[in-house]
């Protein structure tokens, strides 16, 4: 292994140790924030650790395009979704697979529904029930798994209601999240040979074929109907950008949104100063959650790549060069935060990248916010004390990952 072990960002393993990913991280912000890597069983790519240049490269979305390497996956993986679509490098497309103009009219489509002033419509349906999660999970007792009974069910109905998914179908989209999202985790995937299963894809082709046609027929006020009826350039959207479309906020809606919210818990817990100066001032929610999504920063890394010759940094960039930026060490950068790896409740300014920067920031960035607030407030004014009640686990994914488990127990007031 070269470059100190650095690989190790592509494997799915680094992402189940915090302590060891950020030790990496940091050596590499420090040494070689500009790192070409070939990890092996990989296409080798540009790993780039500083917030400064993560940060210019999003801004630069025309330059440094999303299209055609996406995502961090290993080349036996890379070649399964090639023989299965016939020579295409992507199962589906979505936003993220997406450059201008295409992304600017794809996002155009839902942007509306997912902005401060229509999320303000749905903040009493999502306080009723992040108090309905809280009581059951008081009722229940004393203690739980914070990741399998709250975190990971909560933020996955309210984007199912948004998206206009029935409860009675909850169950079977959390499944596919979690096995797409944590396909190299042995508690998660469905094949033991694939880390990408195309029946995964596929069963979400199924359900979201059969909710269009429905949608289509008889229009409700969701977004499901709002992508079912979409027009592109003039002509009915395409299956593979409708599918892709409602499987990206299916997913991505509630699977990042759960992994910060566990992982804000835990940071609490692991630092009692921070939750007593919490209690003590609700008013610092709004800073204590944008904290636990820096913290976190659920989604890992994405790829750009280079549309002619540039210079990163001291580094030479060649055109078509794969460019991974890597947000966790973005939001470490001690050059951009003061004392980067304490969790502060009050950190101001806090200008993270953990919901990507630019043309591709987060579409779903502000509900995100608004369910956390919502839940931490309901829940920390409940209990007295909340503590481990044994080892947290993480998902062994490098894309999209966060704790797996986190088993608690609490004293209600």
């Amino acid at each position: 292994m070269t470059n100190n072990g650095y690989e190790k960002i592509a494997y799915p393993e680094t992402y189940t140790n915090e302590d060891e990913l950020h030790n990496i991280l940091k050596s590499m912000r420090e040494n070689d924030p500009v790192c070409w890597l070939e990890p092996e069983n990989y296409r080798p790519f540009w790993a780039i650790t500083k917030h400064s240049d993560i940060s210019d490269i999003e801004l630069k979305n025309d330059f440094f395009i999303n299209h055609p390497r996406t995502t961090l996956m290993d080349i036996t993986a890379e070649n399964y979704i090639k023989e299965f679509t016939g020579g295409s490098h992507l199962l589906v497309r979505t936003l993220v697979h997406m450059d201008n103009p295409d992304h600017k009219i794809y996002r155009a489509m839902t942007q509306s529904w997912f902005s401060p002033p229509n999320l303000i419509k749905l903040k009493s349906d999502i306080e009723l029930l992040a108090k309905d999660y809280v009581d059951k999970m008081l009722d229940s007792g004393s203690e739980c798994d914070f990741v399998n009974d709250i975190s990971a069910l909560y933020p996955l109905r309210v984007i199912m209601n948004i998206l206009g998914v029935p409860p009675e179908d909850e169950s079977l989209m959390l499944k596919l999240t979690q096995q797409l999202f944590g396909g190299n985790d042995e508690d998660m995937k469905r094949s033991e040979e694939e880390s990408i299963d195309s029946n995964v894809i596929a069963d979400f082709f199924n359900y979201f074929t059969a909710l269009t046609e429905e949608r289509r027929k008889n229009p409700t006020e969701d977004v499901a109907t709002v992508i079912a009826n979409a027009n592109f350039k003039g002509e009915q959207i395409g299956h593979l950008e409708a599918m892709s479309y409602y499987i990206i906020i299916a997913t991505a809606g509630h699977d990042t949104t759960s992994s910060s919210t566990a992982g804000g818990v835990l940071a609490l817990i692991e630092n009692p100063d921070q939750l007593k100066k919490l209690k003590e001032n609700p008013s610092l929610m709004p800073m204590a959650v944008d904290e636990t999504i820096r913290w976190v920063t659920p989604v890992k890394n994405f790829f750009r790549t280079a549309t002619e010759d540039c210079l990163i940094g001291d580094k030479q960039i060649k055109k078509d060069d794969s460019i991974l930026l890597v947000y966790p060490s973005g939001n470490r950068d001690e050059e951009v935060f003061d004392d980067p790896f304490k969790f502060k409740v009050d950190r101001s300014p806090n200008k993270h990248l953990a919901f990507g920067y630019g043309a591709h920031l987060c579409l779903g960035k502000h509900l995100a916010k608004m369910e956390m607030e919502i839940l931490y407030k309901e829940l920390f004014k409940r209990i007295e004390k909340i503590e481990l009640n044994g080892e947290p686990s993480w998902v062994k994914a490098s894309f999209v990952s966060g704790l797996k488990s986190l088993p608690i127990k609490y004293k209600i007031k």
